[in-house]
């Protein structure tokens, strides 16, 4: 029998993105038969990586050990200052100096991009996806996006992360 296959939930913050990437794991969990885990980036206490800095260093690995045994990710985070959250781009370079190759923890996996922002989350969304696919990773066209005006569309969704777990069962 096939191993099931791992989708990783990261949230980079505490509040609502991490309520939405809970969401989202029940979602998964009622439709699919992948394993599903949510980490919240917060929990992780790295350093700000200047470069130059030690890379040895235990808890990035941990973090990176998460994204390399992942097969998916759902990434939930909210548009910061017109971009990604400083905690988001922070995390994604240790990873990238802590594995073998830098693209280890990204390369040749799908991703699903969901946010929940005061505003719309799109230039989020854009400058995200680019260095998602700038690392390897596939990311569905379809983006999860909730707002200070907009709840959750459960059955958008719902589409969404079938049409995920779909990829990774191919």
């Amino acid at each position: 029998m096939a191993e099931k296959k791992k989708i990783l939930l990261v949230s980079a913050t505490r509040g609502k993105n991490y309520e939405l990437a809970q969401e989202l794991k029940k979602i998964i969990d009622n439709t699919t038969a992948v394993d599903t885990s949510v980490i919240n980036l917060n929990s992780y206490d790295l350093p700000l990586y200047k470069p130059g800095i030690e890379t040895k260093n235990e808890t990035a690995s941990e973090l990176s050990a998460e994204f390399e045994n992942a097969d998916g990710f759902v990434f939930c985070a909210p548009e910061y200052n017109g971009g990604l959250p400083p905690i988001l781009t922070n995390a994604f370079t240790w990873i990238s100096v802590t594995t073998a190759n830098w693209r280890d923890g990204f390369k040749d996996k799908f991703a699903v991009i969901a946010t929940s922002s005061a505003g719309s989350g799109q230039r989020f969304l854009v400058a995200f996806r680019s260095q998602l696919e700038y690392m390897g990773t596939l990311v569905m066209p379809k983006t999860i996006t909730v707002t200070n005006g907009q709840s959750l569309n459960r059955k958008s969704a719902e589409r969404t992360l079938h049409n995920l777990t779909h990829l990774l069962s191919k």
